[in-house]
């Protein structure tokens, strides 16, 4: 089963990587060769794609953590689970309490372990 996290994850994966390849394609392909636009536009759009290639490879990234991570326990869960340690441990203590000790008395040494 699938958390909505991790729905919301595979969606923003998927839009990254098709908006980064439609981009590529886009630039390179419909826009004819980039060199014949003159060196201006050259300096423009190489750091410009770089830039936009990384931001769609970081949300790609973040939307494959969210979609591949599983969800976390649900906040009830955990905080019963913390009141049944610590009643366990109460009663753990009070039963050590109500215990007697056994108390040992020092062992005495023989005439041949001195």
């Amino acid at each position: 089963m699938v958390s909505k996290d991790q729905t919301i994850g595979g969606i923003i994966f998927a839009v990254c990587v098709i908006i980064g390849i439609l981009y590529t394609v886009g630039l390179f392909y419909f826009g004819g060769n980039p060199f014949d636009w003159g060196l201006s536009f050259t300096l423009i759009a190489i750091p410009v794609f770089v830039a936009f290639i990384a931001v769609m490879g970081i949300g790609a990234w973040i939307g494959w953590t969210m979609a591949t991570t599983p969800p976390p326990k649900p906040i009830e869960e955990i905080t019963s689970e913390i009141e049944e340690e610590k009643k366990e441990e109460t009663a753990e203590a009070a039963k050590e309490e109500t215990e007697p000790k056994e108390e040992k008395k020092p062992e005495k040494k023989g005439k041949s372990e001195k």
